[in-house]
């Protein structure tokens, strides 16, 4: 407590809590991060502009190839539209801890590191500006929910959407302290880029994202299973798509053509006419069914937030130990 003047007229002041101090440092470094967002409109337009090329290109062009798949009559864009949610929050989200680097190398950093602020305040308001931004990217793309080429206009569409926010927020918040604690310890703002593309592309194709996870390779099947991304784009497309059986009508119209087997006369007709044998149409069968959720929502949800948990705790350990 300092005290100004002398006598009566003494004022007493009154120094910031190391509490204080934290929150405050917090909120600049939160403010400073959702202003340098707002304020840049090519970063805003290109970040948007993206995912809609994906969905667009590949959601048209990969539908055929999808009902050879065994799609069936299901829009591919509807499968493909929660993985493009989930590489609007992955890249937005990581690439938004450049900012670090760059606060380095103009001084910024070095002035805040200097300040009574606790070193893990500004990590954290690093951690939550990038959310922030990650999660207003993403609110904004699942508005394309809404349109009629991927679910429509209604109130089913609505709280699905609402659903999947917390996810969201879940989402943001552990890439982007993925991205603090690598770009803690860099000082290069070129090398930023080639190491988070190095981490995320393969992350982000083994999270199955744009296409289903079903007859891969042993070595593959293993990836998957422990990339943790995988498990956030399975609950975004299990909310969005509630448990929507993909191959349906694929199924129904093999499982008529099987029972029409069923009479040994039809069956000999049949073999002689071309038709493909019905253990081959049952495998068929089988593969056409394509899940849309691979695992429980429970589980997906616990894997996001022990692994949003370790990234956290890395992403302020990095930091502190920066120079």
């Amino acid at each position: 407590m300092d005290t100004i003047g002398e006598g009566r007229g003494a004022v007493e002041l009154r120094r910031p809590s190391a509490l204080q101090w934290s929150m405050r440092g917090l909120y600049i470094i939160w403010l400073r991060e959702f202003k340098r967002f707002w304020r840049d409109k090519p970063r805003r337009i290109g970040g948007f502009a993206q995912p809609i090329l994906y969905l667009a290109l590949l959601g048209v062009g990969m539908q055929s190839a999808f009902k050879v798949f065994g799609g069936g009559d299901v829009p591919y864009i509807k499968f493909m539209f929660p993985g493009i949610v989930g590489l609007t929050v992955l890249f937005t989200a990581v690439f938004s801890a450049i900012s670090i680097i760059w606060d380095r190398e103009f001084g910024f950093l070095k002035e805040v590191l200097v300040s009574p602020v606790p070193r893990s305040s500004v990590a954290l308001g690093k951690i939550i500006g990038g959310s922030t931004t990650a999660l207003i990217q993403g609110a904004i793309f699942l508005a394309l929910a809404f349109t009629p080429w991927v679910y429509g206009f209604s109130l089913s569409t609505l709280w699905k959407v609402l659903a999947v926010l917390p996810l969201i927020v879940l989402m943001a918040l552990s890439l982007t302290s993925l991205g603090v604690a690598v770009a803690a310890r860099m000082t290069s703002m070129e090398g930023f880029p080639i190491v988070m593309n190095f981490l995320l592309m393969p992350l982000f194709f083994l999270s199955g994202a744009f296409f289903p996870l079903q007859g891969l390779p042993g070595w593959m099947d293993f990836l998957t299973k422990i990339d943790p991304l995988t498990y956030g784009v399975d609950a975004l497309r299990g909310i969005m798509l509630r448990g929507l059986d993909l191959g349906t009508s694929a199924t129904s119209s093999l499982s008529q053509f099987m029972a029409w087997f069923k009479d040994p006369q039809i069956y000999q007709i049949g073999m002689s006419k071309g038709y493909p044998d019905p253990a081959a149409l049952a495998s068929l069968s089988q593969r056409a069914a394509l899940p849309g959720q691979a695992h429980p929502l429970w589980l997906d949800v616990l894997v996001m937030l022990g692994f949003g948990a370790f990234l956290f705790a890395l992403a302020l350990w990095q930091f502190n130990r920066a120079e």
